[in-house]
């Protein structure tokens, strides 16, 4: 009986993983294709790339929440 609860649980954490998935891709690719036609200041497009290409490094290093909150730095300033 544990065994038969220990299973089901392990099969309902690993279908449910793909729900706790880094959104990180998903937003560099929405900044880049921002980007190109924002409405913002030399200066701000700039800062934006920066957040971006941190973002991007900390990403490949593994260091999710980081690079997610840069991100989102990086959005804040393009209004997505």
């Amino acid at each position: 009986m544990l065994r038969t609860i220990s299973l089901t649980l392990a099969f309902s954490l690993a279908a449910a993983a793909p729900a706790f998935a880094r959104h990180c891709p998903a937003d560099m690719a929405a900044i880049n294709k921002a980007l190109p036609t924002a409405q913002i200041s030399a200066s701000d497009k700039q800062k934006v790339m920066e957040l971006r290409k941190q973002g991007e490094d900390l990403h490949k290093a593994g260091n999710h929440p980081e690079s997610e909150r840069l991100l989102d730095q990086a959005k804040k300033i393009l209004k997505i």
